[in-house]
């Protein structure tokens, strides 16, 4: 086994990973490294080999990043309110602190949060992605936040209401040909009453569904002839044959993220997640075989189905979104915006390599820390009372999510997950003028049953000083309960 605990690049995260026996050897026989994105904690791993049999691991903070696209010197992220482009800044031959790939954050654009899903380049060098709030296909376009190019035909209106959870996409030829979704609902957030068997495969050019019953599909890929993609609520990797699903391999989490090398496909794994996760075939199955959800990513020979290596990951690191295979890197590596390299590693034409333009600083603070570019913001707020107040209802609330907004929660979130975790889906009703939060509500919804509807409790309420007394935290109930569809019980 080679175990890794708190590498030098983690930040004050405590997480294990494991790799099993075969793993170190697999890749550096291959000359492959690995990437992969988690949103649940904001961050990118990279994972290549040190010498000696030991795994490399370096990993840098990002906000929500979840899409994945590699290419062969560029890693392209998709982000809460960016797309990332990190290039390598290493000459062929080149090495910086022993890796052989520096990615920098070097162009970032704009395209605030859309919730995107996959991230593509087609053969003419176009960026793509899964649009999933608003349930399309899109691109970039210069003086807007995206260009729609396609969306399913029962989709009747561009909204940002998440109504299919449109959130897969699969390349044949360079050109998109395939997605997948949660379900074919044209209501906000319809699909989440579709979990078990309402997921679908389309294909693009024909506007046909071509695979209904599946569960929260995810990751389709087109490889070897074969449209393949993961069956996520079911937790079975497998391939299309016609309009069947065809399960090749059982894996012991929720599938998501997709990747091929050889004769061997790189899939992650994420432990279950109440709601969203509850009342799955796969919930059932690991308990009937007595197993637990796991959290890692593992190969597994495509020919046989038999998973041959695996990279279990533990502690606060509990999902994974999308993975992706580095070719040809043995070591790789990324500069993120805490510390120092970002300002001193520079570059020109002809410079020779990477120029140190000074030594590294350990910075004392002072005071209020700076806020960070690229991490989740705070900012002051307008006050301007007669300002009009919008309500936004906020979904995919975890508790890590939530922790830029702790200020904003009363009682203290953070301080009930220590004692009472999570239990159900965490819903929220965000108040805001001008653009800026002056309030928030969070409630907990426990799965219902079929013969009991659950009420919801209200968790944390909390309004501006100076904004109180003016409706604001009654409308953010209200709205609570118009949200949840039942009673709302104040805790």
């Amino acid at each position: 086994m080679s175990t890794l605990q708190n590498p030098p690049e983690t930040h004050n995260a405590k997480f294990f990973m494991t790799g099993s026996d075969g793993l170190w050897n697999w890749l550096s026989e291959g000359q492959i490294s690995l990437a992969f994105t988690t949103y649940q904690t904001n961050r990118l791993f990279l994972v290549g080999c040190k010498a000696e049999g030991r795994l490399a691991v370096n990993e840098r903070l990002f906000d929500k990043p979840m899409g994945l696209y590699a290419t062969e010197n560029s890693l392209y992220m998709a982000c809460r309110y960016q797309i990332w482009q990190l290039e390598n800044r290493l000459a062929t031959g080149e090495i910086y602190q022993n890796s052989d790939r520096l990615y920098v954050p070097s162009i970032s654009y704009t395209t605030g949060d859309l919730n995107v899903h996959d991230v593509v380049m087609t053969k003419t060098g176009k960026l793509l992605f899964i649009n999933t709030d608003f349930s399309c296909l899109a691109t970039l376009k210069a003086g807007f936040s995206f260009e729609p190019l396609w969306q399913p035909p029962f989709i009747s209106k561009l909204k940002s209401e998440d109504r299919c959870h449109l959130n897969g996409l699969a390349m044949q030829n360079g050109e998109p040909t395939y997605v997948t979704a949660c379900s074919a609902t044209n209501e906000a957030a319809g699909w989440r009453n579709h979990r078990i068997n309402g997921g679908i495969v389309m294909h693009i050019q024909s506007n046909e569904i071509i695979a209904h019953g599946l569960s929260m599909p995810h990751s389709p890929r087109w490889y070897r002839g074969k449209l393949w993609l993961l069956n996520s609520g079911s937790g079975e990797f497998g391939f299309l044959d016609g309009e069947h699903f065809v399960p090749l391999t059982f894996c012991a989490g929720f599938v998501r993220g997709l990747a091929f090398y050889g004769d061997y496909a790189l899939v992650g794994l994420s432990k279950l997640r109440s709601k969203t996760f509850g009342g799955l075939a796969l919930e059932t199955r690991l308990a009937a075989e007595h197993k637990s959800a796991q959290c890692g990513v593992v190969v597994i020979n495509i020919t046989t189905g038999v998973i041959v290596h695996h990279l279990q990951i533990e502690g606060v690191v509990e999902e994974l979104f999308d993975v992706v295979v580095l070719p040809k890197v043995r070591q790789p590596r990324a500069i993120g915006f805490q510390d120092d390299d970002i300002d001193r590693l520079i570059t020109f034409p002809n410079s020779g390599g990477l120029v140190i333009t000074k030594p590294t600083l350990k910075r004392r603070s002072i005071g209020k820390s700076p806020e960070i570019a690229g991490l989740p913001r705070s900012s002051q707020l307008a006050h301007e009372n007669k300002l009009k107040v919008n309500y936004q209802r906020l979904y995919h609330l975890t508790p890590e999510n939530l922790l830029p907004y702790e200020a904003m929660t009363y009682p203290s979130l953070q301080e009930r997950w220590k004692t009472q975790p999570q239990r159900g889906e965490l819903l929220g009703v965000s108040a805001s003028i001008a653009g800026e939060m002056v309030g928030l509500a969070i409630a907990e919804q426990t799965v219902e049953t079929e013969s009991e509807s659950i009420p919801a409790h209200l968790l944390s309420l909390l309004v501006l000083p100076e904004y109180r007394h003016q409706g604001i935290g009654n409308a953010l109930v209200a709205y609570l309960k118009h949200f949840v569809g039942n009673s709302l019980i104040r805790e």
